[in-house]
């Protein structure tokens, strides 16, 4: 399967494209591409159908691979009668068995905490579907006769490859018969993507200006559950990988039930670290949205701002989308801010190098 990427475009200009040795910015712009391809290709699943329906769905992915899990949990929360489960470290849930979809994502192929769960689904008669580049992953699924959707060549980082891991998934829902619609919703956030990616590539509008006002300070990230709350985590890890800098993600309502005490004393330094943003998709429950007003009044004079970024787009999928797209360039921002190239992440390779080591 080819690439989906063109090259990143000039309008960043010449400093952004020297430090950007992984082509990141030409992969954020190349997001509307992602859903796009995976419409047009959608997964297979014809033979995996037969074995259903299944009873519970086992979603095991780690770090940038990880994000397609949450999302399709949080729309199959609202939507679904089968239940969605999250495995983000070695184990599978004990309920998983025969009636159990194993969908495991990974997009080198050899991150070893999923792979030790697609062991496991084998192991104990669960169907296993795998999402990934290739790597011992697929080797496995293939030996146990699995079906493995690929993802698209040419994405140079599993964070960069977010729009292609959760649309394929989202259309591999679709196509099993819990989430019924998708595709349609994908189309629309697709073209929402190209109407917003214009005024990220010129390296203006609401990005640009989110970056401005985060500034030298970290961001304190609030998004409402469900949707809301995946987006916050994403634009906390791009900002942690892209930017190399710390980030903070917390989840509205919860966030008004404890971390609103945090702000009770400390302002002096919590005013020149932290910068609120609050990243609204507008559909969020009417005492959800007071309580993010509420937050930001009540913690303004120990932060060094409060920002509001509001999403655009016809649909909750299409916001959402809207949102990632805006945090993947505001992170861009902060990267080339302090001349810092987004893509390598070698404190990562080290970690793994170690934990090898230790086998």
């Amino acid at each position: 399967m080819t690439g989906v990427f063109e090259p990143a475009p000039p309008e960043l200009g010449r400093k952004w494209l020297a430090l950007d040795s992984d082509n990141l910015l030409g992969a954020a712009s190349s997001l509307p591409d992602q859903l796009g391809h995976a419409l047009e290709f959608p997964p297979k699943l014809e033979e995996l159908a037969e074995h259903g329906p299944f009873r519970h769905v086992v979603v095991a992915g780690m770090g940038g691979s990880g994000i397609a899990g949450r999302v399709l949990k949080a729309l199959a929360d609202e939507r679904s009668d089968v239940p969605i489960a999250l495995s983000t470290g070695y184990e599978l849930p004990r309920f998983a068995g025969p009636a159990t979809l194993v969908v495991a994502v990974s997009f080198s192929g050899g991150t070893e905490e999923t792979i030790s769960v697609a062991r496991a689904a084998i192991e104990r008669g669960a169907k296993l579907w795998a999402l990934t580049g290739g790597g011992a992953l697929e080797a496995l699924a293939r030996d146990a006769g699995a079906p493995v959707e690929r993802l698209p060549e040419g994405i140079p980082q599993p964070r960069a490859a977010a729009g292609a891991m959760i649309a394929s998934l989202l259309l591999g829902a679709e196509a099993l018969g819990f989430l019924p619609g998708v595709s349609g919703e994908l189309a629309e956030a697709a073209a929402q993507l190209r109407r917003r990616v214009a005024e990220c590539e010129a390296g203006s509008g609401v990005a640009a200006e989110v970056a401005r006002r985060i500034g030298r300070t970290f961001p304190l990230l609030h998004g409402a559950s469900g949707l809301g709350e995946v987006a916050a985590r994403r634009w906390k890890t791009q900002v942690n990988e892209n930017a190399k800098a710390p980030a903070f993600a917390g989840e509205q309502p919860e966030v008004c039930h404890n971390e609103l005490c945090a702000f009770g004393q400390g302002g002096d330094v919590t005013r020149q670290l932290l910068t609120l943003v609050n990243l609204r998709l507008g559909s969020e429950h009417r005492q959800v949205a007071r309580r993010f007003d509420l937050f930001g009044e009540l913690t303004k004079e120990a932060l060094a701002g409060v920002v509001d970024v509001i999403a655009s787009g016809g649909g909750d999928l299409a916001r959402f989308f809207d949102l990632v797209m805006i945090g993947d360039f505001v992170s861009l921002h902060l990267a080339a801010r302090d001349g810092i190239d987004p893509g390598p992440v070698p404190i990562l390779r080290e970690m793994k190098s170690r934990l090898a080591g230790e086998r």
